[in-house]
């Protein structure tokens, strides 16, 4: 095969990767567009894309003779700086998932390939005069230009992203006096970093138990005492309270054996593992606040309104099970005379977490019901979430609290919302049977849900900053 021929493949598969790179994990897993510290990144592939751009279209269609040949041995010079770059400030402000490494090294080796094959046939380009010359080839070379037309409009949003992001202001929950000190799980993820930064900036201390020291260390610009496992916390060590904020990825692969013995792992053993350092440390914090989630009460039944409040049982059913082991092996260190706060937390408006993605088809313009959209939703602005945490942390809350808004919505009037605030139309309907087929028991999450309210957090004197929805949706977009 000509060697021409073989690097344009190769160079259509990497635009095949890359859209699915940036729609997977840029825009939806990890909401990169909304994420502050992601704005030197945004930057870097909004050059990155639009340099690609310029290849994807000249390449498909015209070979480089002379001096142009030099004009592409730079560009592609150019290309590695620019993805190396990329790699050190991934690495230096973000925890990527194992599946977009794997992507990186597979973007990396196959456009290694095709510049290398490449670049094999400039000298013999070099010595020919100096000309663009017309050599299209058929269906390949049309692909090519539509994954030219698709990388550059990805390159002008991500530069617009970049341009447009500003510092968030969130309000600075109290947590007390500062000087205290605490201990954090989970404090890389959407919640955890907010909480990390709230407390930083209030003067507290922060250690944080997390599989990647060295990446948490650079996220919190080394403020943060970072322990790579639970062997390596002194048990000598003082801490005011421990924050349990712990758990993989509740939406993604299928519940089966395998994926549902990692959540309780990365859940129910750790809180264990954690508990039982409690006991054996020399001073007890004063306060274990443990995530837990709405998931709680399993599904309600569509048409029922009823409110479910802190008193709600749990119902026979994966999600319902995962959460009532949660909080069970949070509730064991109370038996060390532990304040123990366990926060059921809806859905989470922010930047980054599930919001993104819910908000992806409103945004083009294909929001409606889903599902029929008869289902509840209850959902809680993070910082309300973060304010709650802080508040039972003064008043020294203890037991179960719904973390959600005062305002329940079923899933048509949220998508409604939200197209009002996005300035979107709403009403196109999308049936739930794919989102079964797909995900089995966990589109429940999606098409089935509960009307949950802060029963314990309004009773206690909570007071709401994001009551309803429309301005919670506001202050995040």
């Amino acid at each position: 095969m000509n060697t021409h021929v073989l690097a344009l493949q190769l160079m259509a598969f990497q635009g095949c990767l890359g859209a699915f790179d940036t729609v997977y994990h840029h825009e939806l897993t990890e909401a990169l567009p909304g994420r502050v510290t992601a704005r030197r990144e945004l930057a870097i592939h909004a050059a990155r894309a639009l340099l690609y751009s310029a290849l994807f279209i000249g390449l498909a269609c015209w070979t480089f003779h002379g001096w142009w040949a030099l004009a592409l041995l730079l560009a592609f010079g150019v290309e590695m700086v620019l993805t190396l770059w990329d790699f050190v400030v991934e690495d230096r402000t973000r925890l990527l998932p194992a599946s977009e490494r794997v992507t990186h090294t597979v973007l990396a080796v196959n456009g290694g390939a095709f510049i290398a094959l490449l670049a094999l046939a400039t000298p013999a380009w070099l010595a020919l005069p100096t000309a663009l010359v017309w050599q299209p080839h058929g269906a390949l070379s049309g692909f090519l230009v539509l994954c030219g037309v698709g990388v550059g409009l990805s390159g002008l949003r991500d530069a617009w992203a970049a341009r447009c992001l500003r510092e968030e202001v969130p309000a600075t929950p109290d947590f007390g006096a500062a000087g205290q000190s605490f201990l954090i799980t989970g404090g890389t993820g959407f919640i955890g970093q907010r909480l990390v930064w709230c407390l930083l900036c209030a003067g507290h201390r922060v250690t944080m138990l997390t599989r990647h020291p060295r990446q948490a260390a650079w996220m919190f610009d080394g403020r943060v005492e970072c322990v790579g496992s639970m062997d390596a916390l002194p048990l000598s060590h003082r801490y005011d309270a421990v924050i349990n904020l712990a758990g993989a990825r509740i939406l993604g692969w299928r519940w089966n054996a395998a994926r549902r013995a990692v959540l309780r792992r990365s859940r129910v053993e750790l809180t264990r593992q954690l508990v039982a350092w409690i006991g054996a440390a020399a001073h007890k914090p004063s306060m274990l606040l443990s995530a837990s989630a709405i998931g709680y009460y399993g599904i309600q039944p569509r048409g029922d309104a009823a409110e479910l409040t802190e008193q709600a049982g749990p119902r026979p059913m994966f999600m319902s099970d995962l959460c009532r082991e949660w909080e069970q092996a949070a509730q064991a260190a109370e038996r060390y005379g532990v304040k123990v706060v366990r926060m059921r937390f809806g859905l989470v408006l922010g930047r980054q977490g599930a919001l993104p993605m819910m908000l992806l088809p409103v945004r083009l313009g294909l929001g409606g019901p889903l599902g029929g959209g008869n289902q509840w939703l209850s959902w809680i602005h993070v910082d309300d979430l973060l304010g709650a945490m802080a508040y039972l942390y003064r008043t020294r809350g203890s037991g179960a609290y719904n973390f959600t808004a005062p305002e329940s919505l079923t899933q048509a009037q949220f998508s409604r919302v939200a197209a009002r605030v996005l300035h979107r139309p709403y009403g196109l309907p999308t049936p739930g049977w794919p989102l079964r087929l797909l995900l089995g028991e966990q589109a429940d999450l999606l098409l089935e849900g509960q009307r949950v309210v802060p029963a314990r957090l309004s009773m206690d004197g909570y007071s709401f900053r994001y009551p309803q929805l429309a301005p919670a949706l506001r202050s995040v977009l």
